[in-house]
């Protein structure tokens, strides 16, 4: 079943695509697929947003696990990903919880 999940990828400056050649082809790479890998695995980004003065990048997907791990392990997303450190969570909406816990 579809769940929210919350990425938050953060690279070293050294590891900046304006500063790295590999970072700058393994981002153009990723980004050319992108949709069509999202599509592949039933996955849709929500949102992404660039945090460009903390070299951070945040990413909600909705989606199952299974096709947030299976999109993270196609080729272009495992380049991306070396140059990163990344954490993803499931998370849930500020209505979804008032209905769980503010009962």
């Amino acid at each position: 079943s579809n769940m929210l999940f919350m990425q938050i990828s953060k690279h070293a400056p050294e590891s900046c695509p304006l500063n790295n050649q590999k970072a700058m082809k393994a981002s153009k790479d990723l980004m050319a697929k992108l949709e069509q890998l999202t599509k592949k695995h039933g996955i849709k980004m929500v949102g992404g947003w660039h945090d460009a003065a903390n070299h951070r990048f945040v990413m909600l997907w909705d989606g199952s696990f299974e096709a947030l791990m299976k999109l993270s392990m196609e080729p272009e997303m495992l380049a991306w990903g070396a140059l990163h450190n990344t954490e993803a969570f499931p998370v849930m909406t500020l209505e979804e919880s008032a209905k769980l816990f503010l009962k």
